[in-house]
């Protein structure tokens, strides 16, 4: 099924799965997936891995990724966050330009995807300005609720 095709059943799966989308007018919603790419995954494979160059983010629509990193142990990774249907992850590659990924998103059961990139996400704020900006709000939000499990994680280690 291609994304812009089915432009109006996808609407209706952002809706379903992202609580951020169910507040974006039809127009909105339609502008944004305008900018996207569908992308599904199966088991076993590797969204992107670690010190990759692109730069895209990945909603996840089903399916289940785990985020992992390399350890200091030679090709040894370990699992930092599991991420199902509803979330977003690679949203910082949006506000870098040319940054080498951090994790391994490897794909832990088949996934259907909505891809963003970075270049789109420019277009995107430059044609619907505020669009890119409840975007932009949603990811920050995003980025603040990992930081503060992080640091709540951390704390309960010492």
């Amino acid at each position: 099924m291609d994304l812009i095709e089915n432009i109006d059943a996808y609407c209706q799966k952002m809706r379903s799965e992202f609580m951020f989308f169910k507040n974006l007018s039809d127009e909105e919603l339609r502008a944004f997936l305008r900018f996207c790419q569908k992308r599904e995954g199966n088991a076993g494979e590797n969204l992107w891995s670690e010190g990759d160059s692109d730069n895209y983010a990945a909603f996840v629509i089903s399916g289940k990724l785990g985020i992992k990193k390399k350890t200091e142990f030679e090709g040894k990774h370990m699992i930092v966050g599991t991420f199902s249907r509803g979330t977003v992850v690679g949203e910082l590659c949006l506000l870098l330009d040319s940054k080498e990924r951090s994790v391994t998103a490897a794909i832990l059961e088949p996934v259907d995807l909505v891809l963003l990139s970075n270049n789109n996400f420019e277009q995107l704020m430059s044609e619907y300005p505020m669009v890119g900006l409840k975007l932009l709000k949603h990811i920050f939000m995003v980025i603040s609720k990992r930081l503060n499990r992080s640091t709540d994680r951390i704390a309960k280690i010492f």
